[in-house]
């Protein structure tokens, strides 16, 4: 709608996984270089935490870009809410590609498959990626423990595959009352809000990447900006996109603070409503 108003090809905050619009913050490059690591050198498990909104899809989206073709397949769960049994069927149809040989398999039949699949897999120089996102969500220790014992399922004498969890700080301390689990990851990474100058960036970057070629953003704008969203990168999407739409409708040549209040306030008040 408003993007002809401001000379852009498209939208530049949708909040999509699009690794186009991923801007390097410094917490996020150093996850994005630690999970690397973690899956390039094989090993069983990685930790992806941050709060809502902070970019931990985009990033694992990054990461799945930088992976070369020996790690697949990447397996991504979205919806981790499910029994320990649905759990590992739906790995299992996901990682073979196969139909279950039941609506409802046992634990026995799916881990079977599993261990068949991975040990396929390393034979032709692959190696696998589970992703799990809300992991935080996951159903408890049983279901957390048959995750970590797929790790036991081995190649060359390291794990055949790498298990990403990715979830909010709540993750934390459920894995704190799980020991185990600590041997087995290989990094851990905290994802933490841009900071007033990243946030900055991060909207220059966006509005780049939408095929900017003016400033539309005030400079002096930023730390307004900052303030009202704490630097969480699904908040000033909301915000810039909304204030695009409101200085469109109002014809406004550029946004500045005032505008990015006022968007604010109506949100609040809608909020609360």
């Amino acid at each position: 709608m408003y993007e002809t108003y401001w000379q852009l090809k498209q939208k530049p905050f949708e909040n999509v996984a699009d690794p186009r619009f991923y801007y390097p913050g410094e917490s996020h490059q150093a996850a994005l270089c630690k999970l690397r690591y973690a899956i390039e050198n094989h090993r069983g498990g990685a930790l992806l935490a941050g709060p809502s909104g902070v970019g931990k899809t985009l990033v694992t989206a990054m990461l799945a870009k930088c992976l070369g073709e020996a790690f697949t397949p990447l397996v991504r769960l979205t919806f981790p809410q499910m029994s320990t049994q649905e759990l590992l069927a739906y790995l299992a149809d996901e990682l073979d590609g196969a139909e279950p040989a039941a609506l409802n398999p046992g634990l026995q039949v799916s881990i079977r498959r599993i261990q068949r699949f991975l040990a396929a897999n390393s034979e032709q120089g692959r190696h696998a990626v589970l992703v799990i996102d809300e992991a935080h969500l996951l159903e408890g220790v049983q279901t957390f423990e048959a995750l970590r014992l797929l790790l036991n399922f081995e190649s060359g004498g390291a794990p055949a595959l790498t298990l990403l969890l990715v979830g909010q700080p709540a993750v934390l301390p459920l894995l704190d009352r799980m020991p185990q689990w600590e041997e087995q990851l290989g990094v851990k990474c905290l994802l933490r809000p841009f900071s007033e100058t990243e946030t900055a960036a991060y909207v220059e970057h966006r509005l780049r990447v939408a095929g900017a070629v003016r400033s539309i953003v005030d400079a002096d704008a930023m730390p307004t900006l900052h303030a009202l969203t704490h630097g969480i990168a699904r908040r000033i999407n909301r915000l810039c996109d909304l204030a695009l739409l409101v200085g469109f409708a109002e014809e406004q040549a550029m946004l500045g603070a005032e505008q990015f209040e006022a968007v604010s306030q109506e949100l609040v008040a809608v909020a609360a409503e």
